[in-house]
């Protein structure tokens, strides 16, 4: 039996908030709790003129992959509302596979 994971290309992660609002909204969570938590790191000087700024989506343990809309065959909900489509749902073989790629990626896969 294959185990599915989300994997997030947080390389495109443009800070939008998308996915903390689907989750909020899927999971009815109150004011101050997220099953998705966007954190920002940054913005500080690499070289010279470069900076790096980044936003990382960061499932806490209230995420449960939207284990109600995945078992009727939809994807979690931060997956579907992501703007720039960098939040990614599968088996996760397929999903380490495209870790090996370039890109600033982390996985996470509930136990």
């Amino acid at each position: 039996m294959s185990r599915n994971g989300l994997m997030i290309d947080y390389e495109y992660c443009t800070g939008c908030h998308s996915c903390e609002v689907a989750c909020k909204n899927e999971l009815k969570l109150p004011v101050g709790k997220w099953g998705i938590k966007l954190a920002e790191i940054g913005p500080w000087q690499v070289v010279d003129d470069h900076y790096e700024w980044n936003y990382i989506p960061v499932p806490t343990e209230l995420c449960n992959m939207c284990e109600e809309r995945v078992a009727n065959g939809n994807p979690p909900s931060c997956v579907l509302h992501c703007l720039a489509k960098c939040i990614e749902f599968g088996p996760l073989e397929e999903l380490a596979k495209k870790m090996e790629a370039k890109g600033k990626k982390v996985m996470m896969y509930l136990p």
